[in-house]
């Protein structure tokens, strides 16, 4: 029925963000194929028709970096028709969210990919900017009425290094008293008898995130607006 239509290649492209305690830091890798070999892009690949958008965002990742269980979301489909020289390629990107830790850190470097600062990115192929700047976008609205800068963080975290996170996504900074307030009048945090001593003697209660807490208060209304 279909034999005489015309076949487009569809591509997965991801766009993986994640913070070290510091920044909040983009995953690139240099490209192996052409065109464009060996200039810096993001990690993606054509889908496999077996598998769905989703279930081939999940294997790219896993594959080209050694990932797998991080957040994940659908971004947006690129189409123009000339948005790649090799072929007609329409791509489904992804956005994807990790805390950098050692075991992370030593997984993409036998990937050969790297992590750079958002205001560090070199050149990249194609529209892979464009995708960049729109998934930084979207990470910012998120940001506002869901709590998905907590999939960043440790599991437990003390309330600066939750506000550093947040002055990341933002791209400015915050009051700290307000913030502190702010966070605490949303009653979406768990208090644990732990402390965080790396930066000073007395040291830092750490925090948990109740995500019970938090649906029931989106639930009701709120906005989650720091």
């Amino acid at each position: 029925m279909y034999k005489n239509k015309q076949k487009l290649l569809i591509a997965v492209d991801c766009i993986i963000f994640g913070f070290d305690s510091e920044q909040i830091k983009l995953l690139l890798f240099k490209r192996k194929v052409e065109p464009y070999s060996g200039n810096w892009s993001l990690v993606g690949a054509f889908i496999n028709e077996n598998l769905s958008l989703n279930e081939a965002a999940q294997e790219i990742l896993f594959e080209y970096t050694g990932l797998k269980d991080i957040y994940l979301e659908e971004l947006q489909t690129y189409s123009k028709v000339d948005r790649d020289p090799g072929e007609r390629v329409i791509s489904v990107a992804f956005f994807s969210l990790t805390r950098i830790n050692e075991i992370v850190e030593e997984s993409v470097e036998k990937f050969d990919a790297h992590w750079f600062n958002l205001d560090e990115i070199p050149e990249l192929i194609l529209d892979h900017r464009e995708m960049v700047d729109n998934a930084i976008t979207k990470l910012r609205q998120k940001a506002r009425y869901q709590p998905i800068g907590f999939e960043l963080l440790p599991e437990k975290f003390t309330i600066p290094q939750l506000q550093l996170l947040y002055e990341c996504i933002y791209n400015k900074k915050l009051d700290d008293r307000n913030f502190r307030k702010k966070i605490f009048s949303y009653d979406i945090l768990t208090k644990t008898d732990l402390k965080d001593k790396s930066t000073s003697k007395k040291g830092a209660f750490l925090y948990k995130f109740n995500k019970k807490k938090f649906d029931s208060f989106i639930a009701n209304g709120y906005n989650f607006e720091l």
